[in-house]
Parts: C-alpha cells; sequence; structure tokens
C-alpha cells in the first residue's frame, strides 16, 4: 500500500471559536493541523461544542509555532513550544499563551477523528 495527501487539501477542516483545525485521513493515520489564535482555551472555545468539562481527547503532538499550557485533571501542568514533543491523555485542559498563535501537529491520535465533534 502506497498513499500520501496534501495538506494544501485537507479532507476536511473544522473551526470552532479563535481556532480551527484540519485534517487528512489515510489509511491506519489520521493527521490534523490545529491553529489557535491568542485568547484560545479549550473550556471556552472547544469545551461547549463537545459537552464536557474537559478535553477527553488523546493527542499525540508537536508544536510548531507559539507556546501553550497543558493542564491535566489531576493538576499536572506543562508548557511546551516550537520543537517540543507531548503525549496528552484524555481529560485536560489547554491554552494559548502570549499574544502569538500557536500551531500544533497531531498525529496518530483521536484530534483528528474526533476533536470539536459533539
Amino acid at each position: 500500500m502506497l498513499e500520501a495527501k496534501t495538506l494544501d487539501k485537507p479532507d476536511e477542516r473544522r473551526d470552532f471559536p479563535k481556532g480551527h483545525l484540519e485534517a487528512v485521513h489515510l489509511t491506519g493515520c489520521d493527521f490534523a493541523v490545529a491553529t489557535f489564535e491568542p485568547g484560545w482555551r479549550w473550556t471556552e472555545s472547544v469545551g461547549p461544542i463537545a459537552g464536557t468539562d474537559t478535553c477527553q481527547v488523546h493527542h499525540n503532538g508537536y508544536i510548531v509555532q507559539g507556546r501553550m499550557q497543558l493542564h491535566m485533571d489531576d493538576g499536572t501542568e506543562v508548557e511546551v513550544g516550537p520543537g517540543d514533543v507531548f503525549v496528552c491523555s484524555p481529560g485536560h485542559d489547554a491554552w494559548v499563551l502570549g499574544d502569538e498563535q500557536c500551531v500544533v501537529y497531531d498525529f496518530q491520535g483521536q484530534m483528528a477523528k474526533e476533536y470539536a465533534k459533539k
């Protein structure tokens, strides 16, 4: 099997307050690029769409631009920025730090399939 797609023509785009996600779906791999604007916070921008108190999506992420704070339901926190790779289990909040947009690549997690959906 050989399959390739371009992010110039994503399979789908999901818009939400202060951000959007573009995704491509391949056999056995979903890849998403999420762009979060300054002031974006999951609990305010995506939580009302998802209908949960915290994000229940697993992420395997890479920060391309900007900075983000991740806060787990158990109180654990980490700040991530350009070049950082992270794994984040369901049960967290997140928000953009500073006045620069944050661009995140998310691969093989659930983001491309479930993020910002009811």
